[in-house]
């Protein structure tokens, strides 16, 4: 059970770098982690909560494992968690 964490390389609001923040185990366990890391519910998107760099360092320190976005997204595929978007069929 493992929370994780790419680097900050997606360019976002306010002129910052974002962050992916995922778990390897349950939806109910990043949802844990995120209060505990103050990041609000509005950041979540599908499967995955949306971070400021700022707060990269003190999700690392309260036990996020940094890894690369490309192990990111196949530990949470492998995981079963991930929640693609739904576009619309075309006609």
């Amino acid at each position: 059970m493992t929370v994780l964490i790419d680097p900050p390389n997606w360019p976002g609001p306010r002129g910052l770098m974002w962050s992916h923040l995922v778990s390897d185990h349950s939806l109910e366990e990043l949802h844990a982690f995120a209060v505990r890391l103050g990041v609000p519910e509005r950041a979540f998107d599908r499967d995955h909560y949306d971070v400021p760099e700022t707060v990269h360092a003190r999700a690392v320190a309260l036990g996020a494992e940094a890894v690369g976005s490309q192990e990111l997204l196949r530990r949470l595929v492998a995981a079963g968690l991930r929640r693609r978007k739904h576009r619309p069929q075309s006609r």
